[in-house]
């Protein structure tokens, strides 16, 4: 049985892309320009675009058209660290070569006090409705959106004198070392609980992927000396550019990312 025509077409620029005909960063022919190509109707041509934008091929841009899109080179994070640090998250590309010319940065935190929802609440433990300290940034590397990540603390540190998160600046040293400084607080060890979803429309726009893209959701408690929840981390990567690993054990040697089936 042959296939639909939409799927023919979209098989046919999916080669052209691959091939380097169409490099990144160029336009598609336009949408009249398709159906002329390919005898087809706007509805077929459409839908071979939206299959494009689904597998990361292509994006389109409102009044501008549609484009091939950049070719990434994916980030991975190494979920395991020593449970003092903050993150424990540590960005590196996969291709050494790339991995020379890497630029984090990440925007300044956006700071609010809130009720925080239930999936928040439950993993510190606190009430529903209690009001808790948000911490919000846009992270990128080489300009490109790399992660979402919004930190919730609960208000009492505020009042015992961790006046710092409240303030819409970078803290420096890390927030877990911050708390341990001003309120003898100590981060004993951490959580991680990864998802995966749709993204809603905020990331699609920060992150510039499609509503049928996928990303990854991970929620990291970070637990104090007596045990008991001290924060919540969560941060949102796009899985068309991250990948992760997680070490388990002493003195492992590291990746070889020259050959990754054997990483």
């Amino acid at each position: 049985m042959a296939q639909p025509l939409y799927l023919q077409i979209a098989d046919d620029l999916e080669e052209q892309i691959r091939s380097g005909d169409l490099s990144p960063g160029s336009q598609l022919p336009t949408e009249d320009d398709l159906r002329d190509k390919y005898r087809a109707s706007r509805n077929t041509v459409r839908d071979a675009i939206k299959r494009l934008v689904g597998q990361g091929l292509v994006e389109t841009r409102p009044g501008q058209g549609t484009f091939v899109t950049t070719k990434v080179d994916p980030f991975v994070t190494v979920l395991t660290g020593k449970p003092a640090i903050a993150g424990g998250e540590g960005p590196f590309y996969l291709s050494e070569v790339n991995a020379e010319h890497r630029k984090p940065f990440r925007t300044t935190p956006r700071v609010e006090v809130q009720t925080a929802p239930g999936m928040i609440t439950r993993r510190l433990r606190v009430p529903s409705g209690t009001h808790l300290v948000s911490r919000h940034e846009q992270r990128y590397i080489d300009d490109l959106p790399w992660s979402l990540q919004t930190s919730f603390y609960p208000m009492e540190f505020i009042a015992r004198g961790a006046t710092r998160l409240l303030i819409a600046e970078d803290i420096t040293q890390g927030a877990v070392d911050y708390l341990a400084e001003a309120i003898g607080l100590e981060q004993i060890g951490y959580r991680d609980w990864i998802t995966a979803r749709r993204p809603d429309s905020n990331e699609q726009r920060f992150f510039r992927i499609s509503h049928d893209s996928t990303v990854f959701e991970i929620f990291r408690t970070g637990f104090d000396q007596h045990r008991k929840p001290m924060r919540v981390t969560v941060t949102v990567f796009p899985a068309d550019r991250n990948q992760f690993i997680v070490n388990t054990g002493d003195d492992l040697p590291d990746p070889r990312y020259d050959d990754l089936p054997d990483a």
